[in-house]
This record gives C-alpha cells, sequence and structure tokens, in this order.
C-alpha cells in the first residue's frame, strides 16, 4: 500500500510503517490543487491540519482506503462523505490527552496565582507582593464540558488537589472515580473554574456566548484547550469587563485558520474583540500548543500507526 505524507511527524511513522511493509511518499510543501492531481495513486494518506480534506478532494482519491490524523479531531475531514465512500479514519486522541491535561492545570495555577503578571513586573523592577497575591485550588469545583479523552486526562490530574470535580457530557454514563457526571443546571450552579474539552461540532461552536455566561450561579473562570470556535470571544470580552467571568486561560482562539497554523495573514485582520483580549492582565493564551509537547509528538505518531497496522497488516 502506498502512502502519501502531507505534514511532518515524528520519524518513528515512517520508520515502522516501511518496517511494516508500505511504502512512503512525502510531499510537504506543495499545493492542495498538485496533491489533488495524484492523490489517486495513493492507498492512504497521513495529515495533521495541513488542509482541509472534502469532497472534492476525496472524489480525486478513488483508491484511498484510510486516512491518518496525527491529532485528536477530524474536523477538517468531511467524516461523513468519508465513512459513506468506506476510508477509514485513524486520529490519536490518546497522543496528546496527557499534555492536554497538564496545560490546562498549568493554566488554572498560572490564572490563580497571577504568575504571568508578577513575572512582568518583576522583570519591571518592581517587587509588588499585595498586588500578586494568589487563591488556592483547594476548596473549589472544576466543572468539564466533554468526558472523552481529554476531559477524563484533565480530571486525573486533579487528584489531590482536594477540588471537587464535575462532568458534563451529552453521553450517558461516562462518569469514573475521577468526575461526578452532572446535568447543566448543576453544573451553572456549583462551577468555579469551567474548563472545555470538546469536538468541534455543530453543537460546539459558538457554545460559550452570552446567554450560556449568564446561566452560572457564580462568577468562574474559563479554560478552554479544545476549540477556539467553541467560544464567542466578544461575549467573552464583555463577560470578562463585568466580572462574570475572573479570567480566561486560551489555548485555542475563535479566529484561528482551519489549518490551525496561524491566526492572521496581518495585523489589520484582527478583530476588536481580540485586541482587548490581548490587553488583560486576567487572560493567558497561548498558541493551540496544549497537545503540542516533545512526548505527545512520540505518542501521536505511534497511536497513528499502532491503528493502521491492526487494520491492515
Amino acid at each position: 500500500m502506498n502512502i502519501l505524507h502531507l505534514d511532518t511527524n515524528h520519524p518513528l511513522l515512517l520508520d515502522q510503517l516501511r518496517e511494516a511493509g508500505f511504502q512512503n511518499d512525502e510531499d510537504y510543501t506543495s499545493p492542495k490543487t498538485e496533491i489533488e492531481s495524484k492523490i489517486s495513486n495513493y492507498d492512504g494518506i497521513i495529515i495533521r491540519s495541513r488542509f482541509a480534506i472534502d469532497k472534492p478532494f476525496l472524489d480525486k482519491a478513488k483508491n484511498l482506503k484510510f486516512i491518518g490524523r496525527v491529532g485528536a479531531g477530524l474536523e477538517n475531514i468531511d467524516t461523513d462523505y468519508a465513512e459513506k465512500r468506506g476510508i477509514h479514519l485513524f486520529n490519536a486522541p490518546e497522543g496528546n490527552r496527557n499534555a492536554v491535561g497538564e496545560h490546562a492545570l498549568g493554566m488554572i495555577l498560572s490564572l490563580f496565582n497571577k504568575l504571568n503578571a508578577a513575572d512582568e513586573s518583576v522583570r519591571k523592577g518592581k517587587w509588588l507582593r499585595e498586588e500578586h497575591r494568589g487563591i488556592e485550588l483547594d476548596g473549589k469545583t472544576i466543572g468539564i464540558i466533554g468526558y472523552g479523552n481529554m476531559g477524563r486526562a484533565f480530571a486525573r490530574k486533579l487528584r489531590g488537589f482536594n477540588v471537587e470535580v464535575i462532568c458534563y457530557d451529552i453521553l450517558d454514563n461516562v462518569e469514573n472515580s475521577d468526575a461526578t457526571q452532572v446535568d447543566l443546571e448543576e453544573l451553572f450552579e456549583k462551577t468555579d473554574v469551567l474548563s472545555l474539552h470538546t469536538p468541534q461540532t455543530p453543537l460546539t461552536v459558538g457554545m460559550v456566548k452570552a446567554n450560556f455566561i449568564a446561566k452560572f450561579k457564580k462568577p468562574f473562570w474559563l479554560i478552554n484547550t479544545a476549540r477556539g470556535k467553541s467560544v464567542v470571544t466578544n461575549d467573552l470580552v464583555n463577560a470578562l469587563k463585568e466580572g462574570k467571568i475572573l479570567g480566561a486561560g486560551l489555548d485555542v482562539l475563535e479566529y484561528e485558520k482551519s489549518s490551525f497554523e496561524n491566526l492572521f495573514t496581518s495585523e489589520s485582520e484582527m478583530p476588536e474583540a481580540l485586541k482587548e483580549l490581548l490587553k488583560m492582565d486576567n487572560v493567558i493564551i497561548s498558541p493551540h500548543v496544549a497537545g503540542w509537547t516533545v512526548e505527545s509528538k512520540e505518542k501521536l505518531a505511534q497511536t497513528i500507526v499502532d491503528k493502521i497496522k491492526a487494520k491492515f497488516c
């Protein structure tokens, strides 16, 4: 079987597939139109987020048997059409769930202890102790929306912090020893910190908006290491100004390109809401790297290799 690799990944992916008898070709730079002109020669493709695998692309991939996405989500792939064509889809949420859990926890601790602001002030020659007095995670209620691979990994990281962990999921009976499943009403009532761990779907796009935020019974902290389009930035900014949201840790932004690899081509494209967000010292933003560790790079690749071999070897 011939595999076309469209994004660079850990070298073990190429090495182990070659050892298993697959033919690997690499093309990390050609435009999508050029890839489409030759995709019929391949049985499989490996991609991260370089471009969308849509119906026109799949129609040209007449011999395609599988797509391996070296990441957690599949929203850059027309999954319905791929499955209709009998194309197997492999993703790897198992590969970076630990990294995402650690990143979410790190964002909470940094926000609670004002670490970014404290570091900046000391570098400016200021020693402002009272201004940087933090709060403790102990005794808080952490609400998780989405209790799959990522949500469970984050809940596991909270062991030992003496917190109550509750979760909401569209599936029933997802709770385990690390979190108690609740309905939305209980989530709105009890949550001190809300952490999102949902895929991008029609249900989650624009989920965190003004009327959603207003349902929380007390001000809360927001962590989003899932997908940027789940949070309406303008409504988030307003809630931060009004104190309905106390602070936010954002690894993803509403305005990310579909490839996740960049934000804007020029500063003039930046929406006003984002400009305001960037000025807030109770907001931490990272460039979609929650699952982007040295260890997860290897785990993601290994997960994809294992799934391909299990199906085709």
